[in-house]
C-alpha cells in the first residue's frame, strides 16, 4: 500500500528562469498595487522638480527656454527612466543588506546575479509606466507637441537605459562588498544629466558612454519624428553594442564583488 502511494506522489517540477521572471514581475506588480502612495509620491516629486525647472527657467531665460523645451522634456523623460533603472538594483540590494535578507538571494539555485538582474528588469517595466505618466504631464503643462511613435520610443529608450542597468549591477556589487556607500551611489545619478546632455557637446567619443548615444537618437525620434527603421544600421548597431557592453561589464563586476564578499566573509555583515 505504501509503495502504491509512493508511486502516486507527483514529481516536483524544476523551476526555470521563466518561473523566476514571472515571480519577480508578479512581486513587482503586487508592490505597485499595494503601495500606490509610494509610486504616486515619486511622480509628484518628479513633476515638482520639472515645474521648478520649467517655470523658474521661464522667469530667468524666457524665450530661450521655450525654444529648447522639447529637448528638455525628452531629456527629463530619459533621466527619470535612467534613475529608475540604476536605482532598481543598487537601492534594492542596499535595502536587502540592511534587512539582513541578502543571503536568501545568494542561496537560490539560480544564483544571486540572475535574480538581481531580473529584479532590475521588473523595476524597469514599472519605471516605464511612471515615466510615461510624467511625460504626458510635462506635455500638458508646457503645451508642447512631440512625435510619440510608441514602438520607436520603447525600443530606443529601453536600449538606452540597459547600459544604466549595467551600471546598477556594478553599483549593487560594490554595495554588497562595502555596504555603506549610498551617498556615492546617489551622486552618480546626477552624472546621468551630463551623459544625457552629451549630444549637445558634439564629442564623438562620448557616444560610447551610457545614455549619450541613446539620448541623441531619442531626441531625433521624439522631436524630429525619425522612426526606428530610418536610423542607419551603424547608429542602431552602436546603440545595441553600448547597451550590451555595459551590461556584460556590470554583470562581471557584480559577480566579482559578490564572490569577494563571500571569500572575505562579509556578505551578511552590515
Amino acid at each position: 500500500m505504501s509503495s502504491r502511494l509512493h508511486e502516486e506522489e507527483p514529481t516536483p517540477r524544476t523551476a526555470g528562469y521563466y518561473h523566476l521572471a514571472r515571480a519577480v514581475l508578479y512581486r513587482e506588480f503586487l508592490i505597485f498595487v499595494r503601495y500606490p502612495a509610494n509610486a504616486i509620491g515619486g511622480i509628484v516629486i518628479s513633476l515638482f522638480f520639472f515645474g521648478v525647472l520649467f517655470y523658474g527657467g521661464q522667469m530667468v531665460a524666457g524665450q530661450a527656454l521655450t525654444d529648447s523645451i522639447e529637448g528638455i522634456i525628452v531629456g527629463y523623460f530619459l533621466w527619470t527612466l535612467s534613475v529608475g533603472a540604476y536605482s532598481a538594483i543598487s537601492n534594492d540590494i542596499a535595502s536587502e543588506v540592511q534587512w539582513g535578507t541578502l543571503e536568501r538571494h545568494v542561496m537560490t539555485p539560480f544564483g544571486f546575479a540572475p535574480v538581481a538582474l531580473l529584479k532590475g528588469v521588473a523595476k524597469i517595466v514599472r519605471t516605464f509606466i511612471t515615466s510615461t505618466v510624467i511625460l504626458v504631464a510635462m506635455i500638458l503643462i508646457t503645451g508642447t507637441t512631440l512625435e510619440l511613435n510608441l514602438f520607436t520610443i520603447v525600443v530606443v529608450a529601453t536600449l538606452s537605459i540597459v547600459s544604466v542597468l549595467g551600471l546598477g549591477l556594478a553599483a549593487g556589487g560594490v554595495t554588497v562588498l562595502y555596504k555603506q556607500i549610498g551617498n556615492w551611489l546617489n551622486l552618480l545619478q546626477f552624472g546621468f544629466i551630463v551623459l544625457i546632455s552629451a549630444p549637445a557637446f558634439e564629442l564623438g567619443w562620448m557616444r560610447f558612454l551610457p545614455l549619450a548615444h541613446g539620448s541623441a537618437l531619442l531626441q531625433r525620434a521624439m522631436i524630429d519624428g525619425v522612426r526606428l527603421w530610418e536610423f542607419s544600421p551603424a547608429e542602431l548597431g552602436l546603440l545595441i553594442a553600448v547597451a550590451g557592453g555595459y551590461v556584460v561589464l556590470g554583470y562581471a563586476v557584480f559577480q566579482y564583488a559578490t564572490r569577494r564578499a563571500r571569500r572575505l566573509g562579509v556578505l551578511g555583515d552590515y
